[in-house]
């Protein structure tokens, strides 16, 4: 047996070779799921499988239990690369271009949501009216309305929603937020978070053509306004165009300030002002800030969010990062570890923590033992905590878009400011409806 299964994995790790293919599943983890009983098994579906969305089924699939039985994606290419993929571990499995298709399916028992951020709420909301529980993908939506139905439809439906903000999941990271509860940092006055990241190029000016072959370019825009097909508002790229996504503000900045909000138990700012623009990149195609500062008010602190494109050399010579400023010394986190840096002779200085453990792996983890026990409370990161992180992020962006400092009024939820309102809520074409929960 052991020498079939050696045998079994040169093969296909030869032929995924063959084919450019670098990310095959573990033939261990699918080997597991088919050996738990069909009545033990959790089936799942993947709707968006072109990047995270790919990277969470594949962690998905290391916990024992689950089996893949559904695929769907705008664009036939990536969906025909994936069900290959899989087909090399001897799993086979039906493919949609039309998730609403895919969601008719009643032997599927939860989705994995990994499309373009405009698509998070209507597939999270009509997931759930399915009955089927959903892993989706950061940030949790679009718009502070979206956010807002998003939860309103967990509780409605009463499914299981996790939102993949995995640094919720990794040891260090909660280890590094326990250590700010115990108030040896003293009085915290300043949080920052940031993501410099240098890897990612300006992109250069393409005009709009014809859609790809195996592209379904109407479903993929969806509720999105409908323009001409360019190259450069697909794919991974789609982040840094507003009818889309938010930028950095949205992409990492919801896994860092996250965390910013955590170590301070915080609900929302009292208010927000955000200066930037695009100045490493100013001729080039994106819409969303490449450099952004930006100072979210709270009771006896403040904190601030930088992101810049093209820099790799952030604060604390960290690329990315969140840094708890207090009067006895400042603890410094990233996805590498942790620190304690001592003011003077306040406190004692904590050396450097590394990172231990796979988030995203402890997250499915999470996921599904919250979906096998119905307790949701379990949850690391719930819709709930997915779409106030997103909300205040949603803050800072507006605050950008009106080129103001925005007042938030808590007990109405909604600005103190006219032209920010006019950014609370989604905007969507082409006969899509922001759905009522």
């Amino acid at each position: 047996m052991a020498h079939t299964r050696r045998s079994f994995v040169k093969t296909t790790s030869k032929a995924a070779a063959a084919l450019g293919i670098s990310s095959v599943i573990p033939w261990q983890s699918l080997a597991q799921s088919k050996l738990t009983a069909p009545s033990d098994r959790l089936n799942v579906a993947a709707i968006g499988i072109n990047g995270m969305g790919w990277e969470d089924l594949r962690h998905l699939l290391k916990v024992p239990g689950t089996n893949v039985i559904a695929l769907c994606d705008a664009d036939e290419n990536v969906l025909n690369k994936r069900k290959t993929q899989l087909a090399l571990t001897g799993v086979q499995v039906k493919t949609y271009s039309d998730y609403r298709k895919l969601l008719e399916n009643k032997d599927i028992d939860m989705v994995v949501i990994g499309t373009p951020d405009h698509w998070h709420c209507l597939q999270m909301v009509e997931a759930c009216s399915a009955g089927k529980d959903v892993y989706v993908e950061k940030p949790a939506g679009n718009s502070i309305e979206e956010c807002n139905v998003m939860s309103a439809a967990q509780k409605k439906y009463n499914r299981a929603v996790q939102v993949g903000q995995w640094q919720r999941s990794v040891p260090h990271f909660v280890d590094a937020l326990n250590f700010v509860k115990t108030g040896k940092l003293g009085k915290i006055r300043t949080v920052k978070a940031w993501a410099y990241q240098g890897w990612m190029e300006p992109m250069v000016a393409k005009p709009d053509g014809p859609t790809p072959p195996g592209v379904d370019y109407k479903m993929w825009l969806g509720p999105a306004p409908m323009r001409p097909f360019n190259p450069n508002r697909f794919h991974f790229n789609f982040r840094w165009y507003w009818d889309y996504a938010g930028g950095l503000m949205t992409d990492w900045g919801v896994h860092l300030i996250d965390y910013a909000l955590l170590g301070m138990d915080a609900k929302f700012p009292k208010s927000a002002v955000a200066l930037g623009g695009k100045y490493a990149y100013p001729d080039g195609p994106e819409e969303t800030p490449d450099t952004l500062a930006t100072l979210f008010e709270f009771d006896n602190y403040n904190l601030i969010w930088e992101h810049a494109q093209g820099i790799s050399n952030g604060q604390y010579g960290r690329d990315h990062g969140i840094a708890y400023i207090g009067n006895n010394g400042t603890l410094v986190l990233d996805r590498g570890g942790w620190e304690v840096i001592a003011d003077e002779k306040r406190m004692e200085a904590v050396p450097f923590q590394p990172s231990k453990g796979s988030g995203l792996e402890n997250h499915m983890i999470n996921f599904v033992d919250a979906i096998k026990s119905r307790n949701f409370n379990k949850l690391a990161c719930p819709i709930q905590a997915g779409a106030h992180v997103a909300k205040v992020c949603q803050m800072g962006n507006i605050s950008y878009k009106t080129g103001t400092r925005v007042v938030w009024d808590a007990g109405k939820e909604m600005f103190e400011e006219n032209r920010a309102n006019e950014f609370l809520n989604a905007r969507y074409n082409n006969g899509y409806t922001v759905p009522k929960i």
